[in-house]
């Protein structure tokens, strides 16, 4: 199997367990994948890796269990996104990915409803 099989496998296996929380599908990003339920994205794959969405109501849940934040180098230093690993179990356990995919979803939720209210805050 080549790495892009293996990719999209994989792929194709977090959009089937995350079908738990509604219609998620992926998108193919950057070498990687956007997860996606109702037109926004609150997972990401990376290197056969889930991270999920996370704001400061989500972030302590990862802190406490060692999660790591998705980081990438862009001109010579290292970029943070608002992403954090999943826990391994929730690859094989609908009801842990229910309990992870589903408050990610809601910080993707408030970052898109903060986004909307800054935007028509200062019209063009």
């Amino acid at each position: 199997m080549t790495i892009d099989e293996e990719k999209k496998q994989f792929a194709s296996h977090v959009v089937d367990i995350m079908q738990v929380i509604g219609p998620v599908y992926s998108k193919r990003m950057f070498g990687g994948h956007g997860i996606f339920l109702d037109g926004l994205m609150f997972g990401l794959i990376a290197d056969n890796s889930l991270y999920l969405k996370v704001d400061d109501e989500t972030r302590p849940a990862f802190d406490e269990q060692g999660l790591m934040p998705f980081t990438y180098q862009k001109k010579g230093s290292t970029a943070t996104l608002s992403y954090y690993q999943a826990p391994e179990e929730t690859m094989e356990d609908l009801d842990k990915m229910r309990d992870w995919a589903v408050p990610a979803f809601e910080a993707a939720l408030r970052a898109a409803a903060r986004k909307h209210k800054k935007s028509t805050r200062n019209p063009a």
